[in-house]
């Protein structure tokens, strides 16, 4: 269990290498989960549509969410966010810029799954099949409005025996994929240019901002990561302390049974180092309450002063 967690915690570090791999493994996994998926259009006039735009935007929204889920920068983000001003101030560009970045990340999945199944185009067959205009293919003519929107619907069901024998089907599927992959490819070339002119038009804007904003964006989350194992090395102290003290009235018993209790000073004095001095809950909760509504300045100078 112990290095399920060491793994997990990881992958939840602020490394852009490790971020980046995740959302190249979950656009990958987008790929994968599409090609397995068995899909299955109802073939329903009122149902087509409903099933075929679920099928291509509800897994994204899940895909999304999982890639906030594992960037550990989310949260870090939202806390700075929420955070009381305190006495450090708060800077919205390095809010700002720790959001751009999540988002990015996140949103690598979901534009992958939308264009592989714009690419593939049963989604949008299924959904917009009962949308075409029927006077465009010679296969409805001699059908009523009733039973055209029943044809149409049955489109994306080339097994079904009303559409066995139509010589439209085939058009009406080869119709919609040329739009489904027209549209595909055309978000793939529209992000593609988006993503060149951002990578080239960066170093026109104020680069020592940028700079700013990546390095107290990192900052944070690393404070953040070493206030959580300062805490559980305290806690870890503490713990070992108030249970020595328990055990105090019983240490001839223990000893007879040789747990092997440190005698009474040995080590006390490292341990009341590492302590500094906070020996009770109520200077414990006192001091989490300080850290989190009265953070402290970034001036090392003062620490130093003192």
């Amino acid at each position: 269990m112990d290095r399920f967690r060491m793994i997990f915690q990881y992958f939840q570090s602020n490394s852009e290498s490790v971020m980046n791999g995740i959302c190249g493994l979950l656009a990958l996994a987008s790929v994968k989960m599409y090609t397995c998926f068995d899909f299955s259009c109802p073939c329903l006039p009122r149902y087509n549509i409903a099933y075929g735009l679920g099928i291509m935007f509800v897994p994204p929204v899940a895909l999304f969410l999982c890639g906030l889920i594992l960037n550990r920068q989310s949260l870090v983000m939202l806390e700075e966010w929420r955070r009381p001003q305190g006495r450090r101030k708060k800077d919205l560009a390095v809010i700002r810029y720790m959001c751009s970045s999540i988002m990015q990340r996140a949103m690598v999945a979901p534009v992958v799954w939308i264009i592989v199944t714009l690419l593939d185009g049963k989604c949008l067959i299924c959904a917009f099949s009962s949308s075409v205009d029927p006077e465009k293919f010679v296969g409805f003519a001699n059908a009523s409005p009733m039973q055209v929107q029943q044809l149409l619907a049955k489109v994306p069901c080339k097994d079904d025996e009303l559409m066995r024998n139509n010589t439209s089907r085939k058009a009406v599927s080869r119709y919609l994929r040329c739009w489904s992959q027209a549209l595909g490819w055309s978000i793939l070339l529209i992000l593609i240019i988006a993503a060149f002119l951002a990578r080239w038009l960066r170093p026109c804007f104020n680069q020592a901002t940028l700079l700013q904003a990546r390095h107290w964006s990192n900052y944070i989350d690393i404070e953040q990561k070493i206030f959580e194992e300062t805490c559980c090395e305290h806690s870890r102290l503490f713990a070992h302390k108030c249970i020595l003290h328990f055990f105090e009235s019983m240490r001839q018993e223990i000893k007879l049974h040789s747990f092997g209790l440190p005698r009474e000073g040995e080590g006390a004095e490292g341990e009341e180092d590492l302590l500094r001095g906070i020996t009770d809950q109520d200077q414990v909760n006192k001091l989490l309450k300080m850290w989190y509504y009265e953070k402290p300045p970034l001036d090392v100078n003062q620490v130093t002063q003192r």
